[in-house]
């Protein structure tokens, strides 16, 4: 548990639903301690095609958990958590349903997560999981090792971004080798629309001794693009060695020190700090409508003369709160209208790129021959749609994050009220959509060109031939015209050949992009109805739950005024007792965000 302190105070506060007869209350809580009893922070490592992402990942844990070689690319995602032994497993997807879990020797991993073993996910894995027995991943860290086949534009990345939201930090990882790509500023632009923490990790440096040079040039790079990220220049190799040697001096060489310090005092305790703030925000909240109900009581019993007044305030209040829950009310209302209007907006935006791209390929289509061109072509139209259908769901979940806090003003205008956590990982986009096919050639062999030939030149020959026997010539007279039209069908033959070409992959290009538009387009929907129904359940619950602590309060009002000056005093007593109770655990759950946090591992530790 990352934080027990709020998994107590939590436990605590359950018990006091159970006690006081709340169980409305208990369910948020749960809720909670659910998500509190889950320490994972999730941190994605990107990058494009042999960047070391893998390499890194084994450097920081200190152990060949991923596949690392020339020839071999990672194709399903690598999962590397803490576990108290080492072991292995692979998820195979599971479709609408629960995943199969798989357990595998952890030295045979590569056979199922890398390129070489399982060339395109053949077996159809949602991702393999390690777990090792490290320092560094006691805290809840967890390392997850994106696929690198076909780099940041592929559907591997556009698979990559959907799980963006759901992370707790991103280290994009570049070599030493160049400067950053377009695509990689482009991610990174887009990673930090949907992820708190964004860094890079500026990898080989032991290879490329103008690595300082690429560094400063990078940095340019982000400032230019407004990217706020901190850069880390390492050496994988160096920390291997160093951590197998325990040299301290080639360890601080190695680069890693900044980096872990970066994934425990940032990434690990930002977590922390988060978790403890909404623990507080929700104990808070169900120890005031615990409270609101015993003050009311102890109003009256104090002073029996305020009960009609106190009763009147209450069941206005009380029918404000029971708006809330109608369908009509005005949260409701903007809740569908923006709705409805984001899956219009992004339904025209989605489309909109798709057919810029279009029209894109088939001038590139015109302007060359299929036959030719195809591999560039098919990797620059790949890349394409994926870059359109990753910014239409990075635009989207921006669009759903402000239509959550546009809600939340209009639930309740000028009070605090807890967003929720809005979950967009559940689909990957454009996942399900097929490679663009090759169209078919025809044989353009020589056979058949001299056939095509011979066939004109022939007709040709014949032909004008007969027209020089009329004229006392004799018939091989029309031999070089027939050559010229033979030659002329051969020309007509290849440019007809060409143009059905261009057709084909014209065809297979619209096709192509119209799977695309309603695969994302379903994505978007299903995405977009999600988020509906968390917002709905919400802030439904949390309407309920204000309406019954109300309710509550009205009927202890009114029973307060039928006991005796006796009953009264004892009363008075037991309620001043147990407000002072709800305090205690309101007083705790303000306390929680200001305990000190534990000191972090040091790198030289980690392992």
């Amino acid at each position: 548990m990352a934080v027990p302190a709020a998994v107590e105070l939590v436990d605590l506060a359950l018990k006091a639903t159970t006690a006081y007869d709340r169980p409305d209350l208990g369910g948020r809580l749960l809720q909670t301690r659910k998500r509190l009893v889950d320490p994972d922070v999730r941190v994605l490592i990107v990058g494009e095609f042999k960047q070391g992402k893998s390499q890194l990942v084994n450097a920081l844990v200190n152990a060949p958990v991923c596949p690392v070689d020339d020839d071999i690319a990672t194709a399903v995602p690598t999962v590397v958590k803490y576990a108290e032994t080492t072991a292995a497993a692979v998820v195979r997807d599971g479709g609408d349903g629960p995943g199969e879990r798989t357990e595998v020797p952890a030295g045979e991993l590569v056979r199922h997560v890398s390129e070489a073993g399982n060339p395109g996910n053949k077996a159809m894995l949602s991702y393999a999981e390690v777990g090792l027995p490290r320092k560094l991943l006691s805290g809840g860290l967890v390392l997850v090792d994106t696929p690198g086949v076909g780099g940041l534009g592929s559907a591997h990345g556009a698979a990559t971004m959907s799980a963006l939201p759901s992370a707790d930090a991103v280290l994009l990882v570049s070599d030493a080798a160049q400067e950053y790509t377009g695509p990689e500023l482009e991610f990174l632009d887009a990673a930090m629309k949907l992820c708190p923490n964004v860094a890079c990790v500026l990898t080989k440096t032991d290879l490329y001794p103008h690595w300082r040079r690429i560094e400063e040039l990078d940095r340019g790079h982000l400032a230019r693009a407004g990217v706020v990220a901190e850069i880390f220049p390492v050496s994988s190799v160096l920390r291997l060695h160093a951590a197998k040697s325990q040299d301290t001096e080639l360890m601080d060489e190695s680069g890693f020190k900044p980096l872990v310090d970066y994934l425990l005092r940032k990434v690990v305790a930002q977590s922390d700090e988060l978790d403890r703030r909404s623990t507080s925000h929700d104990v808070l909240s169900v120890a005031e409508q615990l409270a609101s109900g015993m003050r009311a009581e102890l109003a009256v019993q104090e002073d029996p003369q305020r009960m009609e007044a106190l009763v009147h305030d209450l069941t206005k209040a009380k029918g404000r709160a029971d708006e809330l829950k109608q369908r009509s009310s005005r949260w409701q209302i903007t809740l569908n209208d923006g709705v409805a209007d984001l899956q219009s907006d992004i339904e025209y935006d989605l489309r909109d790129r798709l057919r810029t791209i279009g029209r894109e390929a088939e001038q590139l289509i015109d302007d060359a021959d299929p036959a030719e061109v195809w591999e560039q072509f098919i990797e620059w139209f790949h890349q394409q749609i994926s870059s359109a259908a990753s910014a239409n769901f990075v635009w989207a979940a921006e669009r759903a994050r402000w239509l959550s806090t546009q809600v939340a003003e209009h639930f309740a205008e000028g009070a605090d009220v807890n967003l929720p956590e809005l979950r967009f990982d559940e689909e990957g986009i454009a996942g399900k959509v097929d490679p663009l096919a090759e169209p078919e050639h025809e044989n353009t062999g020589i056979g058949n060109t001299l056939l095509t030939g011979m066939r004109g030149g022939y007709g040709g020959m014949l032909m004008f031939g007969m027209l020089g026997t009329l004229a006392g010539l004799p018939i091989f007279a029309g031999a070089p015209a027939g050559i010229l039209l033979g030659i002329k069908s051969v020309r007509d033959e290849r440019k007809r050949m060409l143009q059905k070409r261009r057709a084909d992959a014209k065809n297979g290009v619209r096709k192509h992009i119209d799977e695309v538009t309603f695969q994302v387009g379903k994505d978007s929907r299903d995405m977009l109805r999600r988020t509906q129904r968390q917002l709905r359940d919400h802030f439904s619950a949390l309407a309920e739950e204000v309406s019954t602590s109300i309710a509550a309060s009205v009927s202890a009002a009114q029973s307060a005024v039928k006991t005796n000056s006796s009953e009264r005093e004892k009363r008075i007593r037991d309620l001043k007792a147990e407000i002072a109770r709800v305090d205690g655990l309101a007083q705790r759950a303000r306390a929680l965000v200001n305990e000190k946090r534990p000191a972090a591992v040091s790198a030289g530790g980690a392992s």
